[in-house]
């Protein structure tokens, strides 16, 4: 009798034990569509700074040496070159929050994918950049 009701009572803790670990690997995504919208707004800021910022360098490089001297040349591939930085930031930045709303199993892989396309964006300004930089040469 007594080792019935302590096979029972391990029976019950198991499938206890089971439904808590099974809650475990259904929990709740880290990021809300809220965290996503707030990264796609701090995104869309850090380009817009970089485009006034190119801009600005620029007009005074233009004031400075003239508008067409190498330095508007080597300012506007500065610019440009900022520019598709901030946006390969931003665009990471978003998709490693979208990433966090996936279930948990799914997370590392998108988090991979935001990781390469970020590194292919970047390698693909560099590249850019060398090349106009080439041009101005």
């Amino acid at each position: 009798m007594r080792r019935e009701l302590s096979s029972r009572v391990a029976a019950v803790a198991a499938v206890i034990l089971c439904a808590t670990l099974g809650a475990c690997h259904k929990a709740q995504p880290i990021a809300t569509a809220a965290d996503v919208a707030a990264a796609q707004a701090d995104a869309q800021k850090e380009i817009d700074q970089a485009r006034a910022e190119a801009k600005k360098d620029v007009k005074n490089a233009a004031k400075l040496a003239g508008a067409d001297s190498k330095d508007v040349a080597l300012a506007r591939v500065t610019g440009s070159f900022d520019i598709a930085m901030a946006n390969a930031d931003g665009a990471h930045k978003v998709a490693l929050q979208q990433c966090m709303m996936l279930a948990p199993a799914e997370q590392q892989p998108c988090k991979d994918r935001a990781d390469a396309d970020y590194q292919t964006a970047a390698a693909n300004a560099k590249a850019m950049r060398i090349g106009e930089l080439h041009k101005t040469s």
